[in-house]
C-alpha cells in the first residue's frame, strides 16, 4: 500500500523554535509577568536573560541561526529607560544592522526582531511571541543553505 497513490505521508508540524535574548530590568520582567498571570503565549521560546540588552553580541545570534533557530528575539527597555543609560541605544544599532546582514545571508528578516518591553508588559511579550510564531509557522523551515 505505500505506493498507493491516493496516500500521502504525514509531514511534521512545524513547530518553529526561537531565541529570545531579554534584558533582566525589563523584559525578562515582562515574560515572567506574563508567566505568572498565566497568559496564553506558545512555548516556542527560549529566553536567554542577559544584563543589558546593548550586551547581546551580533555573534549570539548568529550562533543561535546556526544552532537552528528559527527566529530570534532581542527584547530591551523601552528608549530612554535603559538601567545601563543607554544600552538599549547600541541594540538598536545593531539590530539595524543584524536586520541587513541576515536578509544578505539569505535569512528572511521576519526571523529577527529588536522589541522594547517594560517589565509590566507581560501581554506585549506574549503578543510578541504569538505574532512571530505565526510568522514564522508561514514562512516554514530556515533552508540549511541560509543558517550555514
Amino acid at each position: 500500500m505505500d505506493g498507493h497513490p491516493n496516500l500521502r505521508e504525514e509531514r511534521p508540524a512545524y513547530n518553529p523554535e526561537i531565541v529570545a535574548f531579554c534584558c533582566n530590568w525589563c523584559s525578562y520582567a515582562g515574560a515572567d509577568l506574563a508567566g505568572t498571570t498565566r497568559l496564553q503565549y506558545p512555548t516556542n521560546v527560549k529566553i536567554i536573560r542577559v544584563m543589558c540588552s546593548g550586551r547581546v553580541d551580533p555573534a549570539f545570534v548568529l550562533k543561535a541561526f546556526s544552532l537552528g533557530a528559527d527566529g530570534v528575539i532581542i527584547a530591551g527597555c523601552h528608549p530612554s529607560d535603559c538601567h545601563y543609560i543607554n544600552g538599549n541605544e547600541k541594540t538598536a544599532i545593531r539590530g539595524d544592522f543584524l536586520s541587513e546582514f541576515i536578509e544578505d545571508a539569505g535569512i528572511e528578516s521576519q526571523r529577527f526582531r529588536v522589541e522594547w518591553i517594560a517589565g509590566s508588559e507581560g501581554h506585549k511579550f506574549a503578543d510578541v511571541v504569538k505574532q512571530m510564531v505565526t510568522e514564522l509557522e508561514a514562512l516554514g523551515p530556515i533552508s540549511e543553505e541560509s543558517a550555514q
